[in-house]
């Protein structure tokens, strides 16, 4: 258990000034704080690309997520992104793998991981997108627990054509259409913004290839139903928004040519509406009253340091970004599968594609939301975290004795008294 300092946050209530402020790097915590010991149901919604200071401090767009909720639960300031792009990080996040060269580029070609050896610490040395079936996720480890879970993913579906309401991925070995939105049209009357990458149980064979992917991997209208009653709420609950709820389509300010496909504005204002919708709804749910822990991240930080745009000597344009959100806590490992600096190419037509140059591992500091019973209201913790890290806390959550991947990394710290402080 980590130790903490309890001080006073300004501009709180009486019983939020009993908030822990927790500064410490975080240590090894293989022995669950006593609150985590309580927590039966996780709830995980994960939102698009912001780094901390956008959404904690310097936006207007959000104060539901900025302002309303850390006074409800805990603001966790140093919880990190593991990596670049989108998909490493949901990956990491179920499973504890680290990047592979296809990963890093979102698998625009949803192709099968093939191996080729395994590195001195355990991790499958090789490239692609879908982990053969000996790669173990959190629902396999829930499944042989005797435990439940489902994902419920925004928007799959509503282009029948494209992805399948459940389960919905592309055919192995064939280009990601997820990774286009649609306009609503009259062929489909909502649009689709639902996007595989962020769907991470579909990049595993031990999931894909079984009946429990139809079952558990379904549509987000599933939720409310499933929410009605603690026997049918289960016990681990992922929440993907679509690409433009989850903040990663549009800035935010509705202005013309800048928001979402369906003429939403997107960025953090619409990530924050979706919040106003479904956290309360999940705050209502028995399960969670009983015995809930509510978990709100983002995949990774979004800040560059710029962009320049360069011509090659074939006329191609180049436009090159250098990412400074490559940060990383907690000694993150890049794994045995890429080396940094990394520099990932993603071409837009046959005459411009973009360079994106990341110094280093991870994917920068982004903050996280916890609400639970077990959590005071304004509790602050700057211990470390990183999506391992939040993997190897609902593991002990969940009593598996266990560790995957890079949730074994010695000295990670899980989620303790810094956060369960009620």
């Amino acid at each position: 258990m980590k130790l903490g300092l309890h001080l006073k946050w300004a501009g709180l209530t009486a019983l939020t000034a009993l908030a822990a402020i927790v500064a410490a790097c975080g240590g090894s915590n293989d022995n669950p704080d006593v609150g985590a010991q309580r927590v039966k149901h996780v709830f995980v919604i994960t939102l698009e690309n912001k780094d901390y200071n956008d959404t904690f401090v310097n936006s207007t767009q959000n104060p539901y997520l900025q302002k309303t909720l850390p006074g409800m639960g805990a603001l966790l300031t140093q919880y990190y992104g593991t990596g670049h792009a989108s998909l490493t990080n949901y990956v990491a996040m179920i499973s504890g793998q680290p990047v592979t060269p296809a990963t890093a580029g979102d698998c625009t070609t949803y192709a099968d991981f093939v191996q080729t050896g395994t590195s001195p610490d355990g991790m499958p040395i090789g490239d692609g997108c879908v982990y053969p079936a000996s790669v173990k996720t959190l629902p396999d480890q829930l499944k042989t627990a005797g435990l439940t879970w489902r994902g419920y993913m925004e928007d799959m579906g509503n282009d029948p054509t494209r992805e399948s309401a459940t389960c919905g991925h592309p055919v192995i070995g064939t280009t990601d259409q997820t990774n286009h939105q649609l306009a609503p049209s009259a062929a489909v009357p909502k649009g689709d913004q639902y996007a595989a990458r962020h769907n991470p149980f579909v990049y595993f064979h031990s999931i894909i290839d079984s009946p429990d992917c139809n079952a558990n991997v379904v549509a987000l209208d599933k939720l409310d139903a499933d929410l009605a009653k603690i026997s049918t709420t289960p016990n681990f609950v992922f929440i993907t928004p679509n690409v433009c709820n989850d903040g990663h389509d549009g800035d935010g300010t509705g202005a013309a040519g800048k928001g979402c496909i369906n003429g939403q504005p997107g960025g953090l204002k619409s990530a924050d509406e979706f919040l106003k919708v479904w956290v309360p709804k999940i705050l209502a749910s028995e399960a969670y009253k009983q015995d809930g822990l509510l978990i709100i991240n983002f995949d990774e930080g979004g800040a560059t340091a710029g962009q320049t745009v360069t011509v090659d000597s074939s006329g191609k344009q180049h436009i090159v970004v250098n990412y400074n959100s490559s940060e990383a806590c907690c000694n993150q490992q890049s794994g045995p599968n890429v080396k940094y600096p990394l520099t990932l190419t993603f071409p837009v037509s046959a005459s411009m594609q973009y360079d994106l140059n990341f110094p280093a591992p991870g994917g920068g500091r982004t903050g996280a939301v916890l609400l639970s019973p077990f959590i005071k209201p304004g509790t602050v913790s700057n211990v470390g975290y990183n999506h391992y890290a939040m993997l190897k806390s609902i593991e002990q959550i969940f009593k598996i004795k266990e560790y995957l991947g890079y949730a074994n990394q010695a000295g990670l710290a899980s989620f303790g008294d810094d956060v369960f402080t009620n």
